[in-house]
């Protein structure tokens, strides 16, 4: 647990606990203890992290029940490194084991190999574990009465399609973590909150991250604080099942990834989306109503629709003073050539063995499953 620190406010004190975030997404000791977490004391070796941070955010709704509280549970999963338990694993095995062994279980997409199928029984137990944490907070929820009361957010990473062990498929969508199409962009988001909304529901309305905090402000009945929300906008009318202001959505991604990912800049706006590239200029034009797996490229077809795009997105990256990449002197063509022929045949090759592997019945990662048997199991 860190130093807590208070700010004290027009009647209250506010205190802010921070208790297993550190400042990077991968575990330092994975995701059984011991987890070599500096914030978060470890517990009998073999724990499940998702399990003890679920246990801690309960704990930590209990404790403050009978008060307005804000609690975030970020998980670490499905981060790399794809851990799971001896148990889940083999109850994914048994069901990917009954279907077809598929060649190859990766294709090459532009950079690098990207999954194709979904029979990774590790990750799908990892799966399992985080979905079975949320169930115990969502469960502690309940029971201390605040289900109708306590707004209730969810969102969830980018599968790992490519990079973090290749281990699930994002299909239809294109690529996945770190790639600029689709399965790279887009995530899985709930908002629950019975006591103004019942009976849920379904919007297809594009919306970011960044809309999270001026809706939960307007579920609380507070004032907009728009110079802290800029590229956001309150979600409520969509909730209400009302139609949203049109507005573009912008990707600033210059960055390359261990996933494969490209430097990039995006812009969508209604059913196009553009991509610019900066590594040689050209931009894709995708209609993703049409084709939400981006494998036709419009640019070239729809050259008035690219440009108007590419001025509104240059317009945007101008207006938030971003930076732009420019050449790297050090780039070595011949070294990146090399590396991308490794990867598009010996590293496809590897991942392909190592993914049959571990679906035969003796397969085990290590000698006691990351740590996570105990000398109980």
């Amino acid at each position: 647990m860190a130093p807590r620190r208070r700010r004290v406010g027009a009647d209250r004190i506010w205190v802010r606990v921070n208790i297993g975030g550190i400042d990077r997404g991968t575990p330092p000791g994975g995701y059984f203890a011991p987890c070599h977490n500096a914030l978060l004391e470890d517990g009998p070796d073999g724990e499940s992290l998702p399990l003890r941070l679920a246990n801690e955010t309960s704990e930590f709704v209990r404790n403050h029940q009978d008060e307005p509280f804000f609690a975030m549970l970020s998980f670490y999963s499905v981060h790399g490194p794809i851990q799971s338990m001896k148990n889940l694993w083999e109850k994914y095995r048994k069901v990917a084991a009954t279907k077809a062994n598929p060649q190859p279980r990766c294709k090459i997409d532009r950079t690098m190999p990207v999954r194709q199928v979904q029979d990774h029984p590790v990750y799908a137990g990892m799966m399992e574990s985080l979905d079975n944490a949320v169930g115990s907070v969502l469960a502690t929820i309940d029971e201390c009465g605040l289900s109708r009361s306590t707004i209730v957010a969810y969102s969830g990473d980018n599968g790992v399609s490519s990079g973090d062990g290749f281990s699930t498929s994002n299909l239809p969508l294109r690529g996945g973590k770190g790639r600029q199409w689709e399965a790279g962009i887009r995530e899985p988001f709930y908002i629950r909150y019975p006591e103004r909304f019942e009976g849920g529901g379904v919007s297809d309305t594009p919306v970011t991250g960044a809309d999270l905090f001026p809706t939960i402000l307007d579920l609380c009945g507070l004032n907009m604080l728009p110079d802290q929300h800029v590229d956001g906008v309150s979600l409520v009318s969509a909730m209400e099942g009302k139609p949203m202001k049109q507005r573009p959505l912008f990707w600033h991604y210059p960055h390359c990834e261990n996933q494969g990912g490209e430097l990039v800049s995006i812009i969508r706006k209604g059913p196009w989306k553009l991509t610019h590239y900066y590594a040689d200029y050209h931009n894709e034009l995708d209609n993703l109503a049409e084709d939400a797996g981006e494998t036709s490229d419009l640019a070239l077809s729809m050259p008035v629709t690219t440009a108007k795009l590419l001025g509104e997105l240059n317009d945007w990256l101008k207006s938030v003073n971003t930076g732009i990449p420019v050449f790297d002197p050090q780039f070595d063509p011949a070294n990146a050539e090399t590396r991308a022929i490794q990867d598009q045949t010996t590293l496809k090759a590897n991942l392909q063995k190592a993914h049959a592997a571990m679906l035969r019945p003796d397969w085990q990662p290590n000698a006691n499953w990351w740590g996570s048997l105990r000398s109980d199991d």
